[in-house]
């Protein structure tokens, strides 16, 4: 399955039309196979491209190939097989110098911030520019404003220590920026973060793709973080690519288990329902539906008339209206009894409204 990113609808066509900032071909990683190590294949045949300008995301549990592939783009692994491909220069046919050179046009931002405690936040951001070779009055004017630019210019002389998380990750970003990269990877930069820094520095990351023109590729096991910033999304499992697209058109209709799954894990209902979830019904049982509104189902009063299908039986349980890539979408939580004829006049009432819907389980 392949993921063609396309940037926002208010970029310039010349971008849009442009070769892609990050492309991958058929790639294989393997680990293992020597000196009687069994093999291990963390990516299998992956396929799919990042648009430049555009913030993509990439979904995935623990252990389903997301660090894999993020370190394969700035070189830190090499594919079994297959190419990876970044801006126009395939990475795995580089040599050191090669790799050094195209490491200054990716930066990278970490789950923990990867500072140094003895360096200071200017000197933090400055040791890119130290270690090329860039000499002390250039450092100091590129530093100030990178400091300014996420919000620390009055941090600059405090230590990692008597900083709190979110400015810790803002000095990680200034970091990643110092040597003006083309390409910002992401690997799970917010998971350590409370939810409210986390939507500060997602806020922080799609100012500087707006202003910079930065494209950014970021990785992550939160649904919440991908549909707050990511304008496309692959979601991959155990080494594949299983659906991807647009955020928006995931999100609303998830076609693939692994979604479903990291979806439902996303919905604001309360822990003792999430854990009574069972995949099949017993005698007596409630279906517990998701139900989206947007586009044209989005002003309708398409509740009301489930109810009156479906009799008092229907409880809501949970309910949002939000944006997606910034664009407006409803979701109701419902249950009612998974009878077999009831569940078939909801399906045949879903089909006649053309509201979508997704089965999240059973419930006693």
């Amino acid at each position: 399955m392949t993921l063609v990113t396309a940037v926002a609808d208010a970029a310039s066509p010349d971008v849009a039309n442009a070769a892609p900032m990050v492309s991958f071909e058929k790639v294989v990683k393997r680990f293992g196979g020597a000196s009687g190590q069994p093999e291990f294949t963390a990516l299998d045949g992956i396929d799919f491209s990042v648009a430049r300008g555009s913030i993509a995301g990439i979904i995935g549990r623990s252990g389903a190939g997301k660090s894999t592939l993020i370190r394969l783009v700035n070189g830190l692994e090499k594919a079994t097989s297959g190419t990876v491909v970044v801006d126009g220069v395939e990475v795995g046919g580089l040599s050191e110098d090669g790799l050094r050179s195209l490491r200054r046009q990716v930066g990278m931002i970490f789950q923990h911030f990867n500072l140094l405690s003895s360096r200071t936040a200017f000197d933090n951001v400055a040791l890119p520019l130290e270690i090329a070779g860039v000499d002390k009055a250039a450092i100091k004017a590129k530093v100030g404003p990178l400091l300014d630019l996420v919000g620390l210019g009055d941090k600059a002389g405090r230590y990692p220590s008597e900083l709190s998380g979110g400015q810790k990750q803002r000095v990680g970003i200034a970091r990643a920026l110092a040597t003006d990269p083309k390409l910002l990877l992401s690997d799970e930069a917010t998971s350590a973060l409370d939810p409210e820094t986390t939507h500060s520095i997602l806020d922080l990351l799609k100012r500087i793709n707006a202003e910079l023109g930065l494209t950014v590729l970021l990785i992550t096991h939160e649904m919440e973080v991908v549909k707050t910033v990511a304008s496309h999304v692959a979601v991959i499992d155990a080494g594949r690519i299983v659906e991807a697209g647009r955020t928006f058109e995931v999100y609303a209709d998830p076609r693939h288990e692994t979604t479903r799954t990291l979806l439902a894990s996303s919905l604001n209902l309360p822990e003792w329902l999430r854990n009574g979830i069972k995949r099949q019904p017993s005698a007596g049982d409630r279906a517990l539906v998701r139900l989206v509104f947007f586009g044209d189902t989005a002003f309708k009063p398409l509740t009301g008339r489930l109810v009156a299908e479906l009799g008092a039986d229907v409880n809501i349980l949970a309910g949002a209206i939000e944006e997606i890539a910034g664009e407006p979408f409803g979701s109701l939580v419902v249950s009612y009894s998974a009878d077999p004829a009831v569940m078939a006049r909801a399906q045949q009432f879903y089909a006649e409204t053309g509201l979508k819907t997704e089965v999240l389980g059973y419930v006693a």
